[in-house]
């Protein structure tokens, strides 16, 4: 692998050696995150500057914040108030004016932005050998933001304000209130009278202005003018005209400059961090922030027990094996997060793509200074600070979890439907040799009767590590190899990387060069750093022709030996650079525009799987005629990324931690707005033991995006090699998967029109219930009343599930029946899997085993109605033909069934809105029947019921008028624990058809 072909030809010889022994280190199974490769807050100047900003105004008992919204400046009009924000520097009558804009949407939110004035010509000047722009990066939104800002045409400042402050009555119904006080300035959003979100409350807005920067001349010559400085050709101030431009008391160390592991980042617009506390009064938990390695419910960062001592990063990285139960920055960036209380969900949106750090403590009041110690309300504090950029927040008021993540995703776009391939089972590790290997481990699935849909392609197959390639000597027919896939209904993906190797003759880099689509150095020349490939050069798709150009390589006439079944895998994308500092590239360095890298760090990959999805669209638009959905999966991500890719949480470790730690971390990514996530099944690093590699399937059919991936140095572990019983536990593990394929893809349809997640965590579900808040062990299956529990540690027998709510709950497998709220407990040996029903759903599923679930598409269904105390039942089946985008024109069918104890019958309704090509899907529907429904908590009653009475409508749409045919019921009685329950077969009703059946 490491002598690949040109790899020996790199020009820098100390980088081939440093390569090496990087890779060395990689491949070595008993390496471990090497946690001195990067920062804590100390060790971040930004950081560290307003962590001790914060500890100064905690210790001072008459802080008082510098910022005051000056109200002559106050403007106020459709939707928008703007304002003007001055910051008085300490010991200086100077004051620096900041651009306020607060923005009330038709949707009920708000947004609260503060820039810096543009100076003008000549004010700031940039070290000589950087050619980065002067203002302030203002392009995330560009990225970020899809919709949900319609301006409020409701929204009206109330003239009853109280002296110093402006009120704006906003929101659904006016129920929101922005109270905004001008000295010093700070904000309060209430939703209902009561206040939820609180900004600058402790006086922690910190906006560190530009200034020049200033060489002191000697004491000797201090009063008199210097020559012109090397730094921008400014003539140096005096020593005390340069104290009047600093923040009184702050750290000068790394305001120009900043060393880290060997690597110097040159500031060129010198400190320029933007930083909030945002409170949020009464709630005592907080969500999201995504990726982290720890509880779903974020723990404090102040220090102390079970507390960390360093805030939650967001920078993102590659870090491999990463560790457990940690704050520390991982491969993505979503600055989105929610409070909860007691039926009450509020959240913010920091668009800011800069390195990011967030501080979280809680202060819980006492309620009487002589009741003794009891305690009130507990109130989550949060500290935001950004290196670079805008202050830019987004306020969502709820007051329910779908309220607040459907608001988010409203903004910055909902998940992509995918294929319905892609919520299959997807086989991978690095490497699959040879395209021979391949076509190896398709038949052995067949073989061993265990369904797949897709498998992967790691970095081995490329000729030499180049990109858009293959290797001649092991991947010599790869248009064989895709053909034998296809006609077994099954895909390929491929990774492609955003480094190109630096090799001569290699076509993509040469047009890469030639073009001028590289990222840059700090002095505009193209930037070098090393991975995989050696040398490498890196697309910048900030840029468009970057961006139109890197499409444009999908082709299936430029990219030989592809086909419509290969897919693609963008990895690598934080970007990691092996010799980078923090195995990224350096701050200083330009992207296009002349932004620095620091300005936009956490959107690199978010702007390189644009790409990527805009060039397969164009790949099978403009050479197939065909109108299908890409899938992407993507390591690094930003707001948004969720409208082109999956992702997944990088590289785990083979060790029960690790499995334990995937269900909160996809879990936070659900109600982060990114709910199509997973973790790759097995460890990534590592050897798993039998059982525990059971157990990781078990679990990982649970996971939205569901993966097996293994590292080059690990053991073959295809599920066919476990040997018996854990091959066959395995694939009823997998089988499972593909029966409720048709829930899962109803899930994801209400994802991709909601944002709701797909998997669900109790506080969601259940947002009244306090003691459920802090559970991340368990989820709900979108809106199917499907409850799991993923066994996730080692010799467990038992599995103990949280029930918040007093319906009946039914295991999945036989019937047994549960009742809460509380603590239930269910037997779980090896083979099983701890999965109930919750009492009040239809859930559909198709039973037929197949090796793929394209060979699923005309196969027949199975309802499941669940009755609970009421009686009632409820459920949703969305059905497309899983690959184009017909359903944007009506090419899909949405149904409701529903089951009615007062009449005994069970109904299908038609949710869908017609459109050019509904009656084209229907028509290719017709022949898919339900082939059995099975009622779960049957009543007594039916026992000796035989039959039911079916009526349908006809194919027209037209009610057959009093036609009645039956079909047989078999009922079962209760037996010990277990619930009774009735099947009736082959009712032969069409799914996509209007229909009545009658149990009375």
């Amino acid at each position: 692998m490491i002598m690949s072909s040109g790899f020996c030809s790199a020009r820098n010889w100390l980088g081939f050696v440093f390569l090496l022994l990087t890779i060395c280190s990689l491949l070595s199974p008993a390496a471990a995150v090497k946690r001195e490769n990067f920062k804590t807050c100390d060790q971040s100047g930004f950081c560290k500057r307003n962590r001790a900003y914060a500890d100064t105004v905690a210790a001072s008992s008459s802080w008082t914040s510098p910022y005051r919204l000056e109200r002559g400046t106050i403007k106020f009009g459709d939707g928008i108030l703007t304002g003007a924000v001055y910051k008085k520097l300490s010991g200086s009558e100077e004051n620096i004016k900041l651009p306020l804009t607060i923005t009330f949407y038709e949707s009920g939110t708000a947004r609260v932005s503060i820039d810096e004035e543009k100076r003008q010509k000549g004010q700031i000047e940039l070290r000589h050998d950087s050619k980065a722009r002067k203002e302030r990066y203002n392009e995330a939104e560009k990225w970020a933001i899809v919709g949900g800002t319609s301006l409020s045409t409701g929204a009206a400042i109330n003239k009853e304000s109280a002296k110093g402050t402006t009120l704006v009555v906003y929101g659904p119904g006016s129920k929101f209130e922005a109270i905004i006080t001008h000295n010093p300035f700070g904000i309060e959003f209430k939703r209902d009278g009561e206040t939820q979100i609180k900004f600058n409350d402790r006086g922690l807005l910190n906006v560190e202005h530009w200034r020049r920067k200033v060489d002191k001349p000697p004491v000797e010559s201090s009063t008199s003018s210097s020559e012109d400085s090397s730094d921008g050709g400014k003539a140096s101030e005096t020593p005390a005209a340069a104290e009047a431009d600093k923040d009184a008391g702050e750290d000068e160390s790394t305001w120009w400059e900043e060393s880290f592991g060997g690597n110097t980042d040159g500031k060129a617009r010198g400190p320029e961090a933007m930083a909030l506390d945002i409170d949020f009064p009464g709630y005592e938990h907080v969500y999201g922030i995504a990726e982290h390695a720890g509880p779903l419910s974020l723990k404090e960062t102040r220090g102390g027990q079970d507390k960390y001592s360093d805030p939650y990063r967001l920078y993102n990285s590659d870090v491999f094996e990463y560790e457990m139960d940690s704050p520390m920055t991982l491969y993505g960036a979503i600055p989105f997060m929610q409070a909860q209380k007691k039926d009450s969900t509020v959240g913010v949106f920091w668009l800011n793509a800069a390195e990011t750090w967030i501080d979280i403590t809680k202060a819980t009041s006492i309620v009487n200074p002589l009741s003794l110690g009891v305690l009130g309300k507990t109130t989550t504090q949060t500290h935001w600070i950004s290196e670079a950029g805008l202050l830019d927040v987004f306020v969502f008021l709820g007051p329910t979890p779908q309220d607040v993540i459907g608001a988010y995703a409203d903004l910055t776009g909902y998940t992509a439907l995918p294929q319905q391939f892609a919520i299959a089972y997807h086989q991978c590790r690095w490497n699959y040799v040879t395209d021979t290997d391949v076509r190896d481990v398709d038949r052995k699935f067949d073989k061993h009767h265990i369904p797949y849909d897709v498998i992967w392609l790691d970095i081995e197959y490329t000729d030499g590590k180049k990109y858009f390639t293959w290797d001649p000597l092991t991947f010599g027919d790869p248009a064989g190899m895709l053909k034998q896939l296809d006609e077994h209904g099954r895909k390929l993906v491929a990774i492609i990387d955003p480094h190109i190797k630096n090799e001569g003759g290699y076509n993509v880099v040469d047009e890469m060069k030639s073009k001028d689509l590289a990222v840059k150095n700090k002095d505009g020349s193209i930037y070098e750093g090393w991975c995989w490939p050696g040398s490498s050069h890196w697309v910048d798709c900030f840029s468009p022709a970057a961006r139109k150009w890197w499409a444009s390589l999908f082709q299936y006439a430029k990219f030989k030996g592809s086909s419509t079944n290969l897919h693609i895998w963008n990895d690598m994308n934080e970007p990691s650079v092996f010799n980078g500092p923090e195995t990224t590239m350096p701050k200083d360095n330009l992207h296009y525009g002349n932004w620095e890298h620091r300005d936009v760090h956490n959107i690199y990959g978010h702007s390189l799987i644009n790409a990527t999805y805009e060039g397969l669209l164009a790949r099978d638009k403009a050479e197939e005629k065909r109108n299908v959905r890409p899938f992407i999966l993507t390591r690094s991500f930003y707001s948004g990324s969720q409208r082109y890719a999956a992702m997944w949480t990088g590289d785990n470790l083979a060790e029960w931690s690790h499995l334990e730690a995937s269900i909160p971390m996809t879990l936070s990514m659900g109600i982060s707005g990114y709910p199509f996530a997973g973790a790759d099944v097995g460890g990534f690093f590592g050897n798993p033991d039998k059982e525990l590699l059971t157990r990781w399937y078990q679990a990982g059919i649970f996971y939205p995006f569901f993966r097996a991936h293994a590292h080059i140095d690990t053991r073959r572990r295809e599920p066919y090699l476990a040997g018996e019983p854990y091959t066959e536990i395995i694939a009823k593990a997998i089988r499972l998967r593909y029966s409720l394929l048709p829930a899962w893809y109803t899930a994801f349809h209400e994802a991709s029109v909601t944002g709701a997640p797909i998997i669900r965590p109790n506080y969601y579900v259940f947002p009244g219930d306090e003691k459920g808040f802090a559970i991340d062990d368990q989820l709900y299956v979108g809106n199917t009343g499907l409850l799991a529990k993923p066994v996730t540690k080692a010799d467990t027998k038992h599995a103990t599930i949280y029930l918040a709510d007093k319906e009946k709950y039914y295991d999945y497998f036989d019937f047994w029946t549960y009742e809460g709220p509380g603590e239930v407990h269910l037997n779980a040996p090896l083979d099983t899997i701890p999965l109930l029903m919750q009492g009040g759903h239809i859930i559909p599923r198709r039973d037929r085993p197949r090796r793929s679930s394209g060979l699923m598409k005309f196969d027949p269904f199975t309802l499941v109605i669940v009755l609970g105390h009421a009686g009632d039942a409820e459920g949703t089946l969305y059905l497309d033909d899983g690959e184009s985008f017909d359903y944007n024109e009506g090419g899909f069918l949405h149904r409701k069934f529903s089951y009615r104890s007062a009449t005994a019958s069970l109904t299908s309704e038609d949710l869908g809105s017609p459109g050019k090509k509904t009656k084209e899907y229907l028509k290719q529907m017709e022949r898919v029947r339900v082939e059995k429904i099975i009622v779960v908590g049957a009543p007594a009653a039916w026992k000796n019921l035989k039959e039911v009475g079916i009526t349908e409508e006809e194919s027209n749409g037209q009610s057959a008028a009093g036609a009645v045919r039956n079909a047989p019921l078999e009922f079962h009685a209760p037996v010990e624990g277990r619930a009774a329950f009735a099947v009736v077969r082959n009712p032969a009703v069409r799914i996509g058809a209007g229909w009545k059946i009658n149990f009375a």
